[in-house]
């Protein structure tokens, strides 16, 4: 069949070439890539690609039977570097590559296409011709309040996922659920445990299953593993409609090195750094975007811009910040290259992260950014203005190593690594933070969360129980990686199903009970969410009582009738008649109790209500005596 090839149709105007040039095109998508359309009352499709330095550039496609020459692109004069053509009769479906020539001796000439909307299954590496406009959302509601679920004042606790692997048909051939098949089951599942919203580990496309969706090349197709463009539309619009918020891990740090991918691109370093000592990435064997270039931070920027406005996602985590805020990450001296004042900051990564930032909430301000950022860099999530990234949510590192490090002792030595259970409370309000129990806790041999706690198996549990507990106490967002809520023993494996059969036995079906009940409380008690954010959600009633493994303090919403009392004991002792000062008197009630009989826990309690006594202490007017469970963590709440 023939398809004749069209030069006079084109969806970039001056000003699209303007602003890409410029680096601030924030919508490339729509101008560049495969877009079917109708000319002159012919179905085809309008391709489009940056290739500055090409020789010539052609579509080798299904419908030419790969053919190198057949359909020719040809270079706009405009000195943009752009090649575009129209092809009639290519249709939704059909695959291609582009045929590249250069005069670089080595460069692999067929690449994928790098604004394409789909691609063929991996380990195949053609583009898809697709259409994105056939889905009918249904999520008005949710898009309309979208602002309230995703505020600094909101409830957010993130269950953090991977799609490949969390349920699995083991019956057939231990296959991947389709984003259809998961989207029924994950929505039901999350509104059971009362979780916010979902985390997508990566699912831009990529080459190698094993990368875990962070080696990508994609950065504008949802992997085709689980199905087409249309059907993960589905699946954001299925979790809208149970309430629930969609945020997917992107990853502008680093791109695979695969032939078909952005490297070389066009027989240059376009997308990457030319020097290797900031082009390729040591620890992961990759490419580093190179963000001094215009083009790049726009190509980016659009693709971040593509998730919010043609899936309804509700946020991005930004993986591996701190990989591209410092030139010697990973690298030892010598192997790395100072900026212009002889730092070791990548200013142009930094300025790409403000602009990325400023362009996503400029355009949407009821989205959400996370930034993945284990260092002390000043102000991450602080507004540009100010002299921050702008990033609406910092993961908390420290937490997270310290609370992990301090839980894995054994209760007797807990007492003298005190200043690790109480250090993240000094910094706790210098960013917006969320604490992350992350899938990064649970590979390469670390152990799973239950694995790392101490003590027999009773023990493990109660210390796992505590070290949640404690964790929706802290300030901060919530994320916990799947797998956790049922203590799961083996460390993570991408290829296989969670260890769903866990459930049957008491202990992990009892954790599962506990982390809802968390996630209930979280959400039903304005003084656990509210000001997570905000210094004056937060009061010390004792920090120092290193020698009974014991902190108290209260969380504080808007209102003060609101408070909860949260004390937390890590000793594998009860404490019986445990003083703390109260400023109110009255009658309080548990309304938390991490050993609490139906979790599995030890049924160690305090009678109903408590009374406080007219007794100054801890430098407060009252005194309340609890029973305190070991290994347990009490949230007590005044009655009115």
């Amino acid at each position: 069949m023939h398809h004749p090839i069209h030069y006079d149709v084109t969806l970039f105007g001056e000003l699209d070439v303007y602003l890409f040039r410029e680096g601030t095109h924030t919508r490339l998508y729509n101008c560049l890539g495969a877009h079917p359309m109708i000319r002159d009352d012919k179905n085809g499709t309008l391709f489009s690609v940056w290739a500055p330095n090409a020789k010539e550039v052609s579509v080798r496609a299904d419908f030419n039977s790969y053919d190198l020459h057949s359909h020719q692109l040809r270079v706009r004069e405009d000195g943009s570097g752009i090649w575009e053509g129209f092809i009639e009769g290519v249709t939704p479906g059909m695959t291609y590559k582009y045929h590249i020539t250069t005069d670089a001796p080595n460069a692999n000439p067929d690449k994928a296409d790098p604004y394409a909307f789909w691609a063929e299954e991996a380990p195949a590496s053609a583009s898809r011709v697709a259409t994105l406009d056939e889905h009918q959302w249904s999520d008005q509601d949710w898009m309309e309040k979208r602002a309230v679920h995703n505020s600094h004042k909101a409830p957010v606790s993130i269950y953090e996922m991977h799609l490949g692997s969390w349920r699995r048909k083991v019956e057939e051939d231990n296959r991947f659920l389709t984003y259809a098949e998961s989207a029924q089951e994950l929505a039901h599942y999350l509104v059971e445990t009362g979780f916010t919203h979902v985390e997508l580990l990566p699912i831009t496309e990529h080459p190698f299953e094993g990368s875990w969706g962070y080696q990508c090349n994609g950065y504008f197709a949802p992997t085709a593993r689980y199905g087409t463009p249309e059907e993960f539309m589905a699946f954001v619009d299925t979790m809208h409609r149970h309430n629930i918020g969609v945020i997917l891990d992107w990853v502008p740090s680093h791109f695979v090195t695969d032939g078909h991918g952005l490297m070389n691109f066009d027989g240059s370093c376009l997308y990457e750094h030319k020097d290797p000592k900031q082009g390729y990435h040591p620890e992961w064997s990759s490419a580093i975007f190179n963000y001094g270039r215009n083009e790049v931070r726009a190509f980016l920027i659009s693709s971040a811009m593509f998730w919010l406005e043609k899936y309804h996602i509700d946020g991005i985590r930004v993986d591996a910040v701190a990989s591209m805020l410092y030139l010697n990450y990973a690298r030892k001296d010598g192997e790395w290259v100072p900026n212009r004042y002889g730092g070791n900051h990548n200013l142009e990564a930094i300025e790409f992260l403000k602009q990325l930032n400023t362009s996503l909430y400029e355009t949407h301000s009821d989205i959400m950014t996370f930034a993945e950022e284990s260092t002390a860099y000043a102000m991450v999530s602080r507004p540009v203005d100010v002299g921050g990234l702008g990033f609406g949510f910092k993961w908390n590192m420290g937490w997270m190593h310290d609370s992990l490090k301090y839980m894995k002792l054994d209760p007797y030595f807990r007492q003298h690594h005190h200043h690790e259970l109480t250090f993240s409370f000094v910094y706790m309000y210098n960013e917006n933070y969320c604490l992350p129990l992350s899938h990064d806790e649970v590979v390469h041999m670390k152990g799973s969360l239950i694995n790392k706690m101490p003590g027999d198996h009773n023990q493990k549990f109660a210390n796992l129980r505590a070290l949640y507990a404690y964790m929706y106490a802290h300030p901060g967002k919530k994320l916990l990686f799947m797998g956790g809520e049922i203590a799961q023993f083996a460390e993570w494996n991408y290829q296989r199903s969670l260890d769903w059969h866990l459930l049957e036995y008491p202990l992990h079906s009892g954790m599962l009970k506990l982390v809802s009940a968390l996630n209930a409380l979280y959400r039903a008690e304005p003084a656990l969410h509210q000001n997570d954010t905000e210094p004056q959600g937060f009061e010390w009633i004792d920090e120092n009582d290193y020698r009974a493994n014991v902190i108290s303090f209260i969380r504080k919403g808007d209102q003060p009738q609101e408070q909860v009392i949260i004390v937390c004991n890590f000793s594998d002792k009860t404490h019986e008649g445990y003083p703390i000062g109260i400023s109110e008197a009255g009658e309080y009630v548990e309304i938390f109790n991490s050993q609490n009989p139906d979790y599995e826990g030890w049924g160690i309690s305090n009678p109903q209500p408590l009374r406080t006594e007219e007794e100054p202490h801890h430098g407060r007017a009252h005194k309340l005596t609890l029973t305190l469970p070991s290994l347990g963590v009490v949230y007590l709440k005044r009655k009115f």
